[in-house]
């Protein structure tokens, strides 16, 4: 008997146990004489089925999960015999967390082997490059300015307007920067494409470059994310022997070549000046602008730096051409997003849509509501500096510009979800201490209002003035808006906000109580 099944060697996968099972199942094989081949692929996204065990058969793939070593034995006698199984979830394409997902991003993740090229170029991989070769720069930046895509890292500005400046730049070394420094809290979106689908963003990479003529490029990662380095860099050397990276990619005359950096852990590197400072060989502090890093950049050369998605779906549009990928979405807010659906929430994982999905269809829809069972009491959109959510506000369909309206932002596409037991006052305090730990202290707003914000919380959290202290924390987060020189210190506000505004009662904390 043969049998052919696919688990996740992805991080996620393997902190549930994925090495365990294969261990399991090729022991059983072995003892009911079962040739079995295991293929390592990226995870599919539903979190909640890890490790997901998928086999091979006439009707397409099956999947089971989540799997434990114990249930190796049984579940390869189902397989065998086509019998049921209690973790049966039938044919991946069908699980409906999963069936009525727009990938676009994320189409090959948990499809293929995610090192094998051909398998890559079997399953739509390379297209864009190929079309881009044939391109002038100019017209690929056209096509990128025309698709409406816009930066998936959170701040949103059109990628094409990005690159058609660096394109502009009449000098004779530019750079591609990709910002793989993920380290909002509730966001794995960019992980899982580096473990998944790595030739994607190398593909994505090699695109920019032919669009602005950068020779160059240097993928900046997280030290947090082993697995996702030792993919990247396994991934380049195969598109290196290939003859897609190098001197004279693919014959074309054309040259690209991409090196890995590995971020120390500081969230502020996640900033782009920072992280080209940090690429440097410098401290990981932010640049005031102008120049932008397009005029600017790594080592004062002009440089495109994207986030991992961005680049990663730049390849899709050239292939499939700007019309159809902006035929998804609405609004300004073109293409798909990668949303992460993460905290107490029942099905965590990455649901790939087209902008649009409320935050309802999201978390009540693919996540099932709280994992706690009890009621959900509101969700931060966008990290840690992102805002926070009421229940009035689930029907709010996720774009940058309905988000914005509503006081809210996408940012990463990361949605943590908390039940009725949360304290918004508490989180409130978070905000500033996450802002006072993270900063990297270079302006005065950020360095000094995030210490006195948390203090001021404390002190309202103690019942003390409350409020006296609470305009005192509106008035700061007023300054730190207005005067920080990056996000850091310019959105940490906007959970405190957030929570003041939606939900003040948390905030109204009587002498008596703090005494007690």
């Amino acid at each position: 008997m043969t049998l052919t099944v696919y688990i996740p060697d992805d991080a996620a996968a393997l902190s549930v146990g994925a090495d365990d099972v294969v261990a399991a199942l090729q022991t059983a094989a072995v003892s009911k004489n079962i040739d079995l081949t295991v293929i390592r692929n990226g995870s599919r996204g539903m979190l909640w089925a890890e490790p997901l065990v998928e086999q091979v058969t006439d009707k397409g793939r099956m999947a089971f999960g989540p799997v434990s070593p114990e249930d190796a034995d049984a579940l390869l006698d189902a397989m065998v015999n086509d019998s049921d199984h209690p973790l049966s979830l039938g044919p991946t394409d069908e699980i409906p967390y999963f069936k009525d997902q727009e990938r676009l991003t994320f189409a090959r993740v948990g499809l293929i082997d995610p090192l094998n090229l051909g398998d890559f170029e079997a399953n739509g991989g390379l297209a864009g490059l190929k079309a881009a070769l044939a391109l002038d720069p100019a017209d690929i930046c056209g096509i990128v300015t025309e698709s409406g895509l816009r930066g998936r890292g959170g701040a949103g500005f059109p990628a094409g307007i990005k690159w058609k400046t660096v394109h502009d730049q009449d000098v004779d070394q530019k750079y591609i920067c990709c910002n793989a420094d993920e380290g909002d809290s509730g966001t794995f979106a960019d992980r899982m494409l580096m473990e998944g689908d790595p030739f994607s963003l190398i593909e994505g990479m090699i695109i920019a470059g032919l669009a602005t003529k950068a020779t160059q490029g240097i993928v900046y990662i997280r030290s947090e994310y082993p697995h996702a380095i030792a993919k990247m860099q396994r991934a380049i050397d195969v598109m290196e022997e290939a003859g897609w990276l190098g001197d004279n990619i693919n014959g074309s005359g054309k040259a690209f070549s991409l090196k890995l950096r590995k971020g120390a852990g500081a969230y502020i590197c996640g900033e782009e000046s920072s992280m080209l400072n940090s690429i440097e060989g410098k401290r990981g502090t932010v640049r005031s602008k102008p120049p932008i890093p397009a005029i600017q950049g790594l080592f004062g050369k002009p440089t495109i730096v994207n986030n991992v998605l961005t680049l990663a779906t730049a390849p899709i549009i050239l292939a499939r051409g700007a019309d159809f990928y902006k035929n998804y979405g609405m609004g300004r807010s073109t293409g798909t997003q990668a949303f992460q659906l993460a905290g107490n929430i029942k099905r965590g994982g990455l649901v790939e849509k087209a902008f649009g999905v409320t935050i309802r269809e999201l978390i009540e829809g693919y996540g099932e509501g709280t994992a706690s069972g009890r009621p959900f009491r509101t969700a931060q959109l966008g990290g840690p500096l992102g805002a926070y959510v009421s229940d009035d506000m689930l029907d709010l369909p996720m774009d940058y510009e309905t988000l914005a309206q509503n006081k809210a932002m996408l940012g990463h596409g990361g949605i943590t979800v908390f039940d009725e037991t949360v304290d918004m006052a508490e989180m409130a305090r978070f905000a500033f201490e996450f802002c006072q730990i993270e900063s990297c202290g270079k302006c005065t707003p950020c360095r000094i209002g995030a210490v006195r914000g948390r203090e001021t919380v404390e002190k309202v959290l103690r019942g003390e003035d409350v409020a006296r202290n609470i305009a005192l924390i509106e008035d700061l987060c007023e300054v730190m808006t207005d005067g920080s020189l990056c996000a850091m210190g310019g959105l940490t506000p906007m959970p405190v906000l957030s929570a003041l505004r939606l939900f003040p009662q948390d905030f109204d904390r009587a002498p008596a109580l703090a005494a007690e």
